[in-house]
């Protein structure tokens, strides 16, 4: 009876043993055609890397035209302002009296200047006398030669404060003078500031004219914005109160320095075309600078280098791919300093390239990197068992291509 189960227990090891061998053979067989096969494919999803392109942003800045012509006429003396020649609007020429004012003291000491001079001119002219008699008396041995010395040096004396007075006479006259206020150049009258009889202090604004001929305007830009102008640019200016007016091509004339202030604005004048603007039109101003657009990848393309340290602010994505670039805290000086890259996918295969990260724009990231361009491809889903040099397909292209079976 037991030879029976015996044998019964011998042929059931003997099938288990052909399974056995069965089993590894398949094995060793797939391993080989996949090994013969080459390397794995990964289906990853791939997009495009924008940016890097120039680009012309249009910024306006406001102001007023003005003559370039103009001025601030004031008087240099104080006193009242007796007489007023001219009315708002008054068109003037040069050297025509616009106003006067009356000091009591102007006249009296002019009159004092001149009566000095002629006090030391005769003073003068008795002393050159006298020197010329003792000239005579000295060569007749009648006056000491210390004699004459004295008095030649008394001549020279008087001589030196007639100059001295003839000076003061002329600066009383010039003040008197400046009791008269004339045009520097002719032009119109934009504004009346005294009215007539009003007491006027030395250097207070009287009156204000500009010339007809010539308009710029002021405006004030960024310092930044200094680096995209020169003198000679042509800028549109429009007009605020007429927008469907054509713009008008003004040249720079000036360009400010920056200063040492932080964030102060800038002064840069602009000439206008003769016949074009009047002043005090509202305009504004074109500047167009020349930018270069970051590149920017997808937030998720953005990895993170297995040896980043720890201490790097990263918060986890939901996403399942230890790879992926965590989502930014709120300062993105964090991500700078970690060591990140992106694969590159170039002819079906993806190449880890290092980028360094400038700031995140939304669900965009603009990087720097020597190895991209605008228009690469670069791999942000699929990258959980994606490593450099993997031969990938993007994942919509291969369901599209994958044969229906049946």
């Amino acid at each position: 009876m037991v030879r029976p189960y015996l044998r019964m227990a011998l042929l059931v090891v003997a099938a288990l043993t052909t399974v056995a061998c069965s089993k590894s053979t398949e094995d060793s067989g797939a391993a080989a055609s996949a090994t013969a096969a080459g390397p794995a494919v990964v289906y990853v999803r791939t997009e495009a890397v924008e940016g890097g392109d120039a680009r012309a942003v249009s910024l306006r800045f406001a102001g007023i035209v003005r003559a370039s012509q103009r001025a601030t006429l004031t008087f240099q003396l104080s006193g009242t302002l007796t007489e007023r020649k001219v009315e708002l609007g008054q068109t003037v020429k040069a050297g025509d009296v616009l106003a006067r004012i009356y000091s009591p003291a102007l006249e009296p000491a002019r009159d004092s200047a001149s009566a000095r001079l002629d006090e030391l001119t005769t003073n003068y002219q008795q002393s050159q006398r006298e020197w010329q008699r003792a000239s005579s008396l000295r060569e007749r041995g009648v006056v000491s030669e210390q004699a004459l010395e004295q008095i030649a040096a008394r001549r020279d004396g008087l001589k030196a404060s007639v100059a001295t007075a003839r000076a003061l006479l002329a600066e009383a006259s010039k003040m008197l003078e400046e009791n008269t206020l004339k045009a520097p150049f002719s032009g119109r009258v934009e504004a009346l500031l005294v009215e007539q009889d009003e007491f006027v202090a030395a250097g207070q604004p009287v009156m204000r004219i500009s010339s007809p001929q010539g308009r710029e305007v002021e405006v004030r830009v960024p310092v930044y914005l200094l680096d995209h102008v020169s003198l000679g640019a042509s800028l549109p200016v429009w007009s605020v109160q007429d927008r469907s007016q054509a713009p008008v091509q003004g040249s720079v004339v000036e360009i400010a320095q920056a200063g040492a202030i932080r964030g102060e604005l800038q002064p840069l004048l602009v000439n206008l075309p003769a016949n074009s603007l009047n002043a005090g039109v509202p305009v504004e101003v074109g500047i167009t600078p020349q930018t270069i657009a970051a590149l920017t990848v997808p937030l998720l393309a953005v990895i993170r280098d297995v040896n980043a340290t720890a201490s790097s602010a990263f918060n986890p994505l939901s996403s399942s791919s230890s790879n992926s670039i965590p989502l930014a805290s709120p300062s993105s000086s964090a991500i700078a300093s970690s060591s990140t890259s992106v694969f590159l996918v170039r002819d079906g295969v993806a190449r880890r390239t290092p980028v360094t990260v400038l700031r995140i724009l939304g669900e965009r990231v603009a990087i720097s990197a020597e190895g991209l361009v605008a228009g690469d491809q670069v791999v942000y889903a699929g990258m959980t068992k994606l490593a450099d040099g993997d031969t990938v397909i993007e994942a919509a292209h291969a369901v599209r291509t994958q044969p229906v079976e049946g």
